[in-house]
């Protein structure tokens, strides 16, 4: 048997990833509550029984090898069909291709990678034929299918959602692509159980990052009569900056923000650091995350610390002023002071309690005694008159109703007991307590 050497022209122009990609579910790495004994998605796969799906998940977690192994088991025309490469000329050509089949009894698996990718009018493209049975439809993708995929098409499909792998299954999928005559069996390459963690843990659930990373350090290995070895010099450049999953306008940039705002509000200042460093080492951009921050100060804290919303504005100012990476740590100390103020969430209520108010009743006139009497007509009109100016008063209030008759009784901002907020809670209980002992003056004289 002639052994491979590690320069052998096959090797060059194919990638490790795709010469170990599985051709049958017993060498499929992960996904176990997918294709694990027993599991639905095996069952169907393993009686043929397949119908209309879509393959949700991060990069490099099995979908297209999933479509792969069901091209190889399925009693069906399989067609590979590329979102990013094909329109609706191509689709339409592949479904007429498909119709033909059908009306002979042969059935067409369409296996569509990044789905996603395809606008409406794309996706409506494939109803037609998913509907009349004239193909079955794989799609694969990287985004929600609630947001990606058209209503219509996504209710025909079953969603099957496949996880991030597991460091133990890109380990165990790393040692086999060193022994398996695929990969870099005979050729007695030598790295270290910690390298072998350390590309597992670098790769952050991707098999594709993992292998491609594994074969980029055994072509810049040590080469000698025994075999190849892998140093730590050498394993070292090639896991120097890990490539972090974030999509500014996917789903994971809205987890991200989410992940950050529910860590300052929970007061949990580490957790709201590290998502944020995980937004700007994804690329996100500093001013984005310093406007969210702006928004917290006042929904999430408010009068508990008035002085939030300075932090954040601050932050944003200096933002601006720098730019990344220095202003990293500018938004650092607002996150921290912002997760560790106290927390009102009692402005927020009040603007949306009122919003509801303003949208939905008819729309109030403006008492006469605090319109703006500024002609002769209007005063005669009543504009003004009875408006109490409440710096000639001792207590600076006055008694004057500025609320339409129909919302007297309406309260919007009800004050906590948090922070700052405890005073303004306190002013605001004399205050009302101030104008109701004027009311019942007034209901005794009369």
């Amino acid at each position: 048997m002639e052994q491979m050497t590690l320069f052998d022209n096959n090797r060059v122009t194919t990638p490790l990833a795709s010469r170990l990609r599985p051709a049958s579910l017993d060498e499929f790495v992960g996904q176990e509550h997918l294709v694990g004994e027993g599991k639905i998605l095996r069952q169907l796969i393993e009686r043929d029984q397949i119908s209309s799906m879509i393959f949700w998940g991060p990069p490099g977690v099995g979908k297209t090898t999933l479509a792969s192994i069901i091209a190889g088991k399925t009693k069906s025309e399989f067609i590979n069909f590329s979102a990013v490469t094909s329109g609706i000329k191509e689709i339409k050509e592949v479904m007429n291709r498909a119709e033909q089949s059908r009306r002979v009894g042969i059935r067409t698996v369409l296996f569509v990678d990044e789905i996603h990718r395809f606008n409406k009018a794309q996706q409506d493209a494939f109803l037609p034929y998913v509907e009349r049975g004239s193909i079955v439809l794989i799609g694969a993708t990287t985004e929600n299918p609630s947001f990606e995929i058209n209503a219509a098409l996504l209710s025909r499909c079953r969603v099957f959602v496949l996880k991030t792998l597991e460091e133990k299954d890109l380990e165990k999928l790393l040692r086999h692509a060193l022994t398996s005559s695929s990969g870099f069996g005979g050729q007695n390459v030598r790295i270290s159980e910690e390298g072998i963690r350390a590309i597992a843990g670098f790769a952050n659930g991707d098999a594709r990052t993992a292998l491609n990373t594994l074969e980029m350090a055994v072509l810049n290995g040590e080469i000698s009569a025994e075999g190849i070895t892998v140093t730590d010099p050498a394993l070292e450049q090639c896991i120097s900056r890990k490539s972090l999953l974030y999509d500014k306008t996917g789903e994971e940039h809205y987890n991200l923000i989410s992940a950050l705002h529910k860590s300052m509000r929970n007061s949990d200042p580490d957790a709201a650091i590290y998502w944020m460093m995980r937004m700007l080492e994804g690329g996100e951009d500093p001013l984005y995350i310093a406007r969210r921050l702006i928004r917290f100060a006042s929904e999430d804290i408010g009068m508990a610390d008035s002085n939030a919303l300075s932090v954040a504005v601050a932050a944003y100012q200096a933002c601006h002023f720098l730019g990344m990476p220095e202003c990293d740590v500018h938004l650092t100390h607002a996150v921290v002071y912002l997760s560790m103020a106290p927390k009102s969430n009692a402005l927020y209520t009040a603007c949306e309690e009122c919003k509801k108010d303003v949208r939905t009743l008819r729309a109030e006139p403006v008492p006469l005694q605090i319109r703006n009497g500024v002609t002769g007509l209007m005063k005669d009109l009543g504009y003004g008159r009875g408006y109490e100016y409440a710096h000639d008063t001792e207590e600076k209030l006055t008694h004057m109703q500025c609320m339409p008759d129909s919302l007297k009784e309406r309260t919007y901002y009800h004050p906590t007991t948090q922070g700052q907020e405890a005073e303004t809670a306190e002013r605001l209980e004399k205050i009302k307590k101030f104008r109701l002992d004027e009311d019942g003056k007034k209901d005794g004289q009369n």
